[in-house]
């Protein structure tokens, strides 16, 4: 079976480092972006099977990034898990809002990565 390749989009180097191990752990092809202008290039030039995104980049915030491409009929059935330090309901509402499979805290994305690769193993299912 062909390997899923997941885009991770984050502008902290050890959030990125440490997510890229453990998915390639995990046998995932990895590809990264730091600011959301590149993400979103990357997103459209190399079609991952799966986005991580944060909500606060450089250039063009995360949700911004997530609303542009589920907006685009040619990205918008890629599913996108959206990272976010902050728990407060309005930014989950506002991540759903633009389109977002899912809303993580970053701390629990990291502190409980099994729940994580069970989250994205769904998402990757056949429709």
């Amino acid at each position: 079976m062909e390997k899923k390749t997941v885009l991770i989009i984050d502008g902290e180097e050890s959030v990125l480092s440490l997510l890229t191990k453990k998915l390639k752990k995990a046998d995932y092809n990895i590809i990264t972006a730091k600011n959301g202008r590149d993400g979103l290039n990357l997103a459209r030039t190399s079609n991952p099977d799966l986005i991580i995104l944060d909500i606060i980049l450089p250039v063009i915030d995360g949700y911004k990034v997530c609303q542009m491409l589920k907006f685009d009929e040619n990205y918008n059935n890629i599913p996108i898990i959206l990272l976010s330090a902050s728990s407060l309901p309005e930014n989950q509402e506002l991540g759903y809002k633009t389109g977002a499979e899912l809303y993580i805290v970053k701390s629990s994305a990291i502190e409980l990565f099994p729940e994580l690769l069970e989250n994205i193993k769904k998402l990757l299912l056949p429709k």
